[in-house]
């Protein structure tokens, strides 16, 4: 499993609740996963790869090389 290298951003759990949210018996386990892309960054003049979600990179938190 990816996560963020920046933020450190990883899976979540919890439940997923039915329509019906009276009953508390439908309830169901899910996981929630983030955006993460692997891009390649300029880090102090050298190239590298990681793995980034989609929020870092919007933010402009790192410099992608060309």
């Amino acid at each position: 499993m990816a996560k963020c290298e920046i933020c450190e951003k990883n899976q979540q759990t919890g439940h997923r609740i039915s329509i019906n949210r009276s009953q508390v018996s439908r309830r169901a386990n899910k996981t929630w996963k983030p955006n993460v892309k692997k891009i390649k960054i300029n880090d102090n003049g050298t190239v590298r790869s990681i793995y980034i979600c989609t929020r870092c990179m919007r933010s402009g938190k790192v410099t992608r090389a060309i």
